[in-house]
């Protein structure tokens, strides 16, 4: 997307609807605007808990530069309000944005070109999570903050019970799951969760899907593409013949299941030792973590399930000053510790991630000391994604048309369609152009 393009866009855009959204705390006004070189105030709306304490040890040493943050909801909330503020020439001076989220907020106008800020700092990430700020141009409209990079987790006692390889393709994936069945027809390997559009979208993007690209001063929806098309095959195939479950995560239903050994495996992210804590306590110790099974054998990549960025916003007054704090935030190894303890995040940060609380394992995953040194290894490998300005719709598509096509167990063709339709055709309500 060249800087013609992105004015185009944030010209032509309307505002994402997303719902309404009360405007309430707001960045600095025109009366207190100072010199980015002289002392400053900057406000800071965030979600990750802790953030505040993280501040705090920004502030006892640059007194110049002043953040404050102020805790907000995440997800299409904060995006809806971020929008609406910056409307009304109201936004923060900085914001926690998930990746996703950026094509709709520089769309909209609402974050400013960092790149003669940040220079030389992305050599710190990973290609595949820098890629995500940069929209794939030369401009830079946030600092990578921690990253979700897609991994394999399975039971290793019941694994060794039931005979079971930890697989390696998702052939083999495939045929674990039934083998599984035919020795505990009452147990399964996983299950297919339709409410969980970034499971998907990480799978998508493993497998080299590019749901939004640019043809020349138009979007391009790839959602339908073909490997998009194949992850679609493959796991509703498993739903439809009953190698998998079919049912959604994060319910009571589905926690006893992993607690009870009822599903012995999950394909989650580098988070998932903190969900598993708590849905399933009496496991401790039993799970392992591996990469995620591959496409064709021989081949390293893995997807990206959440992750958030430090932005700042075309309403700030101070930028250099509030690029000069997220380059900190995310970069700096103090900060870094902090984001860890406090915000008990994963960092997007490469030298972060095998270094002070992560230079051990997860409690969760004590018998496997290496779990932080194998989780760097994969976050190394994560693919590039490709968001554009309605990632909402998409994924509120998804949620339906794969929710019934799940229940269903029809297989899950018709709902890619669906979605992809529902995706352009929203594009171009919104006033994008759209390539066929």
């Amino acid at each position: 997307m060249s800087h013609t393009l992105h004015r185009r866009l944030a010209a032509t855009a309307t505002a994402v609807v997303l719902g309404a959204s009360a405007l309430t705390a707001c960045g600095s006004s025109e009366g207190d605007a100072q010199a980015d070189s002289g002392p400053v105030s900057l406000t800071y709306w965030a979600w990750a808990p802790g953030m505040d304490k993280v501040a705090d040890l920004w502030n006892d040493k640059h007194p110049e530069i002043k953040v404050t943050v102020q805790k907000q909801a995440s997800g299409d909330d904060l995006v809806t309000k971020i929008i609406t503020a910056s409307k009304a020439k109201k936004a923060p001076d900085l914001v926690q944005a998930e990746y996703q989220a950026l094509p709709t907020l520089v769309s909209n106008d609402a974050l400013a070109d960092i790149s003669g800020e940040v220079g030389g700092i992305e050599k710190q990430f990973a290609p595949g999570v820098w890629q995500q700020t940069t929209l794939g141009t030369d401009a830079v409209y946030a600092v990578p903050q921690d990253s979700g990079p897609m991994m394999f987790y399975y039971r290793a006692d019941l694994f060794e019970e039931y005979g079971l390889d930890v697989p390696v393709t998702w052939d083999e994936f495939a045929e674990t799951a039934r083998a599984l069945k035919k020795k505990a027809p009452e147990k399964s390997l996983t299950t297919f969760s339709a409410n969980d559009s970034g499971l998907f979208a990480g799978l998508a993007q493993q497998a080299g899907a590019r749901w939004w690209t640019v043809e020349g001063d138009a979007w391009k929806v790839g959602i339908d593409d073909a490997a998009t098309r194949k992850v679609a095959d493959f796991w509703g195939g498993l739903v439809e013949e009953g190698a998998i479950d079919n049912q959604p995560m994060y319910t009571p239903a589905w926690n006893k299941a992993l607690n009870t050994g009822e599903q012995i495996a999950w394909v989650s992210a580098v988070w998932a030792p903190g969900t598993l804590t708590t849905a399933a306590p009496d496991t401790k110790d039993k799970w392992r973590m591996a990469p995620l099974p591959q496409w064709d054998e021989g081949t390293n990549t893995t997807g990206s399930w959440g992750g958030s960025t430090t932005a700042v916003t075309t309403d700030s007054k101070h930028k250099a000053a509030a690029a000069k704090f997220a380059t900190w935030l995310n970069t700096d190894p103090e900060a870094l510790a902090a984001l860890v303890k406090e915000g008990g995040i994963y960092p997007a940060a490469t030298a972060a991630q095998t270094s002070g609380a992560l230079a051990s394992s997860h409690e969760f995953f004590a018998g496997q000391a290496d779990f932080y040194a194998k989780a760097a290894e994969i976050a190394e490998t994560a693919a590039p994604a490709y968001w554009g300005p309605n990632v909402n719709v998409a994924y509120a598509t998804f949620k339906d048309a794969f929710g019934k096509a799940a229940k269903a167990k029809s297989g899950f063709g018709d709902a890619l369609s669906t979605m992809q339709a529902a995706t352009v055709a929203d594009l171009k309500k919104q006033g994008f152009e759209a390539a066929p």
